[in-house]
């Protein structure tokens, strides 16, 4: 029998994975209609309304394993926000296809500090809503660090290695254009790999120092 911590942990658990990954997703889409594609928008992905961006294994399977399986971090993914990159480019260069792949991660880092700083000035909690936004803002801190983390590491088709792709087009750095082309194909599998394995322990040490750092310890 739950609980009502247990049922309170993961209420503010589940709230806050949803603020995550439906708030990088919306991002992509609200930086690339500032840079004049209006494709999200049209779509109806620009909405905070979370129906609209589920995805079925994202957002709800793989989160619920880990969290069964007793993983270390969870995280997930919402349904990719539909952005058109060459309109993008056209309108604000590669630079501007640099931000709207940023966008979602430097999200996530900003909801990681705005929780650090809440939970600095949060006293005790003492009441079942205290205790509730108390525990929000500490799985919004740790959440967003691994989602804004693992989305860096620079396996396509994550954020971290568009990025790369877009800064190598702009300065001309060919041979990293020609690396991301080659492992394009297998960048899923590559990516199993390091989560399924002891590397993840390496790939996710920033995400633990970054957590360290804003929590306090």
């Amino acid at each position: 029998m739950w609980s009502e911590l247990d049922l309170l942990k993961i209420a503010a658990i589940i709230l806050s994975l949803m603020v995550a990954i439906i708030g990088h997703e919306i991002m992509h889409g609200y930086v690339a209609y500032r840079f004049g594609d209006d494709t999200a928008k049209a779509a109806g992905r620009l909405s905070i309304n979370p129906i609209v961006h589920v995805d079925p294994v994202g957002t709800i399977v793989v989160p619920l394993l880990l969290y069964v399986s007793g993983a270390p971090f969870l995280f997930g993914w919402a349904k990719p926000v539909p952005v058109n990159i060459r309109t993008v480019i056209y309108n604000g260069g590669y630079m501007a296809a640099v931000a709207v792949a940023l966008a979602g991660v430097t999200y996530n880092f900003a909801l990681a500090v705005a929780a650090s700083v809440a939970l600095g000035l949060f006293d005790q909690p003492h009441t079942a809503a205290g205790a509730f936004l108390y525990l929000f803002l500490m799985y919004s801190l740790i959440y967003n660090v691994v989602l804004g983390v693992f989305n860096l590491w620079p396996f396509p088709p994550l954020d971290g290695a568009n990025a790369l792709r877009y800064l190598a087009m702009q300065f001309r750095w060919q041979p990293v254009i020609e690396i991301l082309n080659r492992i394009e194909p297998i960048g899923m599998i590559l990516l199993i790999i390091v989560i399924a394995t002891p590397l993840s322990q390496w790939f996710f040490m920033p995400a633990i120092w970054l957590i360290d750092l804003l929590g306090g310890r």
